[in-house]
């Protein structure tokens, strides 16, 4: 909710400046990608709950310093502070453990859902908001929120029962170094990153010439709604396309989509249709950008180590958010605003040449199974399963009590596997 409304309030406060303003918009995307693993971690040491609920706490402690904030340092403060409130891999990880493994994707595909369905509503309710009760009031209300969730995360929210194994989830610090330098992996961090300094870039600049047309910050939901509504018709036009053409090709259609609309927007200063227009356009990429590239991350990484792959991801996606906001603010506050949107095309052009590397491989599907240690090493149950049919990795953790797979789903045998490790 603060993104769309918070260039335009902040020129209020006594000590703004646009890398301020830049800090305030990204700052929470630092403290996030730093803690965001470690959280996951720590979640593994001390319970998920314990984790989320200090989290909810940190959020709502960062709202409250916002909320009472007269000076765009504090806003700054908390804004970090809200960040702090890193929970994303404990949430997801207690999804895990209190879904039985067959409902486990359709768990983590709701929640994926339900965070983006979030994103387009804060755009539509926070100029409202903001309109009523000001910045001051967004930041309360966001804080009064946190800790309403709490409640629901002790009472209502199952506690776990069923583990969900650890590779499934949570990152792993053992992992993470390997897959940290993974080509194919590298490829995708890198883009989550530029994709979330795009869309911060945008959100510094675009209240800002909305508001130099001449429309009001309560107005500008007006002009949300149908760029929203028409960019899902855009989404499912490329998920038509990726049929036609190969996912990775798509995914590079997308770039030049944000790219050509940052470029436009820079000369945009005429019509508000134009900026609806090139807004579309943006949006239409981002959306299937978004959508792809969790899924590419998750096919891609090896059995057993989604959690640590899906936590590196995560961490490059708010560090973007970071410094979308911070070189925004560097650039309109010393070469001059209307040079912003022409340096992110110019990022996007790099972008799109190192992309053209990018496996866009169809996504593989995963399989958790508890085998019989007893009876087979772990040598041999991982030889043996590495000789089914559709098999693309294994990796058997002994210490935990299963063993990932990663298979063809159309032609991998689930009954064989299970057969092959249990007898």
């Amino acid at each position: 909710m603060v993104m769309p409304v918070l260039a335009i309030l902040a020129i209020h406060y006594p000590d703004y400046s646009a890398l301020m303003l830049g800090l305030a918009i990204g700052g929470y995307g630092l403290t996030q990608a730093i803690l965001q693993i470690p959280m996951g971690v720590l979640s593994d040491k001390i319970g998920r709950k314990p984790v989320i609920i200090g989290g909810l706490l940190m959020f709502a402690i960062g709202s409250g310093v916002a909320a009472n904030a007269d000076s765009m340092l504090w806003i700054v403060i908390g804004r970090f502070l809200q960040g702090a409130g890193a929970i994303a891999g404990a949430i997801m990880a207690l999804a895990g453990d209190v879904s039985r493994e067959q409902q486990r994707p359709k768990v983590m595909a709701i929640i994926g859902i339900a965070i983006g369905f979030s994103f387009y509503i804060a755009l539509l309710i926070g100029p409202v908001i903001a309109d009523r009760y000001g910045l001051h009031g967004i930041f309360a209300i966001t804080g009064v929120l946190a800790i309403l969730c709490i409640p629901l995360v002790i009472w209502v929210v199952p506690s776990a029962i069923n583990y969900a194994p650890k590779g499934d989830t949570l990152p792993v610090l053992t992992d993470v170094k390997t897959l940290f330098f993974d080509p194919q992996l590298r490829r995708l961090n890198i883009s989550v990153l530029l994709l979330h300094m795009m869309i911060t870039v945008l959100f510094v600049q675009m209240p800002i010439l909305l508001s130099a047309l001449g429309w009001q910050l309560e107005r500008h939901w007006q002009l949300y709604l149908p760029i929203l509504s028409a960019s899902v018709v855009g989404l499912i036009a490329l998920m038509v396309l990726t049929k036609k053409m190969s996912q990775a090709a798509v995914i590079r259609l997308c770039i030049l989509l944000l790219g050509g609309a940052l470029i436009g927007l820079h000369f945009a200063h005429g019509t508000v249709l134009a900026v609806m227009i090139f807004g579309w356009l943006f949006f239409t990429g981002f959306n299937f950008l978004e959508a792809s590239f969790p899924a590419l991350v998750s096919s891609i990484a090896p059995a057993g180590k989604k959690g640590s792959a899906m936590g590196i991801y995560a961490s490059f996606q708010f560090l973007g958010a970071f410094l979308g906001g911070t070189l925004s603010g560097l650039a309109s506050e010393f070469i001059g605003a209307q040079w912003v949107f022409v340096i992110a095309g110019g990022v996007c052009a790099v972008w799109w040449f190192g992309l053209r590397k990018l496996d866009g491989r169809e996504r593989m599907k995963r399989y958790t199974l508890k085998p019989d240690f007893t009876r087979y090493s772990a040598q041999t149950i991982g030889e043996q399963l590495a000789t089914l049919e559709g098999v693309v990795d294994v990796t058997v953790v002994p210490d935990e009590g299963v063993v990932y797979i990663k298979a063809d789903g159309k032609v991998f045998v689930l009954d064989k596997a299970q057969i092959l490790v249990n007898g």
